[in-house]
C-alpha cells in the first residue's frame, strides 16, 4: 500500500521514500491481481515516480561532479 502523499507530485520527498513506493508499485503489477484500470494508475503513478527519483539521481551525480571538479566544499542542506 503507497503513502497518501504522492513523491509524483512532491519533489521534496526523500529519494529513499520514491524508491520504496516504487518497490511496492512494482510487487503490486507483478501480483497480476490488480484490474486494469488500478492496474494502469498504478503504472502511471510508478512512471512519475521513476521520473521523480531519476532527476533527484542526476542532481546528485551533479553535484558530486562540481564538488570533485572544485575542489571546494559544498552545502549539501540545499536542494
Amino acid at each position: 500500500m503507497t503513502d497518501s502523499r504522492s513523491p509524483a507530485k512532491d519533489n521534496d520527498a526523500p529519494f529513499e521514500q520514491i524508491l520504496a513506493q516504487l518497490e511496492t508499485i512494482v510487487r503490486e503489477l507483478e501480483n497480476n491481481e490488480l484490474p486494469l484500470d488500478e492496474a494502469l494508475r498504478k503504472f502511471e503513478e510508478g512512471v512519475a515516480l521513476s521520473r521523480v527519483g531519476s532527476a533527484r539521481l542526476e542532481d546528485a551525480e551533479r553535484r558530486i561532479e562540481e564538488i570533485l571538479k572544485d575542489g571546494s566544499t559544498a552545502r549539501f542542506d540545499d536542494r
